[in-house]
């Protein structure tokens, strides 16, 4: 099992200590250091900051948003960056939720999510392929552009720039069964949310039905501390803000996906207290054992015993959200 950094978005303003944190996690030995957007900071300048500070450690976004850009501008993105990189770059996709799509990038959230995520592989793969003009005639991303407002003036073309990989690494962001079934058909990996190693078949995914070489690369929160109450907070005031703050009462995938894990009950109560304007209550609601369950937090003897577990499983690479060089030390020291 791979190790890697996921820095994720940037709050207010960026962190001071990515870069350290980034750099310390390539002298560790870190296969992968992975950045994010939600509606903010973009994930690929961050990336792109990395890269020009680094030279071994795979660079991934974890995830960038396809309502953000057309696919063909992701794929701009993407071979620009493996170029700049010297063949580093891996590329992380996610469709995200109405709320952001609609409220943020002021586009429609596609009636048919798979259709929609499946064009937009197949416009990057032609993209990087560059083996002719990029052409689909979808039903969400068509090129040329068909539509009845369009000039019809469009042709078909392929990039001027040669991608440095063809097979440059596409993994996608899925929570439903539909949606992993197919990421495992169309991508070379996943990035699941809330893992859980001791529940497997909520994903019901088995390393014997998957592609030879896919990636399953999770997030967790990792910290090496004492107090495992103390270092579950963190934990518990992402879950409580994704739960409760991510979507709306009838449609919150990251509430279903908790439901789908045994806490239905208390992600709906969180999403209730977080949509009432009670956001402290809604954080405490979060119950320790799951947010104790997708993470790794405690002494380090207790880190060892539950690292195991992750590396049983199907996870080819756990991505960790870790606070601290000391964190990171330990765990590439454990999973040596």
């Amino acid at each position: 099992m791979r190790l890697g950094l996921a820095l994720g978005y940037w709050g207010r303003g960026p962190n001071p200590g990515h870069l350290a944190l980034a750099r310390s996690a390539e002298d560790l030995g870190y296969d992968s250091v992975w950045t994010a957007e939600a509606w903010g900071s973009d994930a690929f300048t961050p990336l792109t900051w990395i890269a020009a500070h680094t030279s071994r450690i795979r660079l991934g976004t974890a995830l960038a948003q396809m309502a953000a850009r057309t696919p063909t501008a992701t794929a701009m993105h993407a071979l620009t960056l493996d170029h700049l990189s010297g063949g580093r770059m891996m590329l992380g996709l996610g469709l995200s939720g109405p709320q952001v799509v609609e409220g943020w990038y002021g586009r429609p959230f596609p009636s048919s999510p798979l259709t929609a995520t499946r064009e937009y592989v197949e416009v990057i793969r032609q993209v990087l392929a560059r083996e002719g003009p990029v052409r689909l005639a979808g039903r969400f991303h068509s090129l040329p552009y068909a539509g009845q407002d369009g000039t019809g003036l469009g042709r078909p073309l392929k990039p001027i720039t040669h991608p440095l990989r063809a097979r440059l690494p596409l993994l996608l962001g899925a929570e439903g069964p539909k949606n992993v079934a197919q990421t495992t058909r169309i991508a070379d990996g996943w990035l699941p949310l809330y893992w859980s190693p001791t529940r497997p078949e909520v994903y019901d995914v088995r390393t014997a039905d998957l592609p030879e070489g896919f990636m399953v690369a999770p997030m967790a929160r990792a910290q090496v501390c004492e107090d495992v109450a103390d270092g579950l907070l963190p934990v518990k005031a992402m879950l409580g803000f994704y739960i409760g703050g991510m979507g709306h009462t009838t449609r919150n995938f990251h509430a279903d996906l908790m439901a789908r894990m045994g806490y239905e009950e208390e992600a709906r109560r969180i999403q209730r207290l977080f949509q009432e304007g009670r956001r402290e209550e809604a954080v405490l609601a979060v119950p320790d054992a799951f947010a104790d369950e997708i993470s790794l937090v405690g002494p380090r003897e207790r880190i060892a015993e539950r690292l195991e577990l992750w590396r049983g499983g199907p996870v080819t690479d756990l991505l960790v959200t870790a606070p601290d060089p000391h964190t990171l030390r330990v765990l590439a020291e454990l999973n040596s």
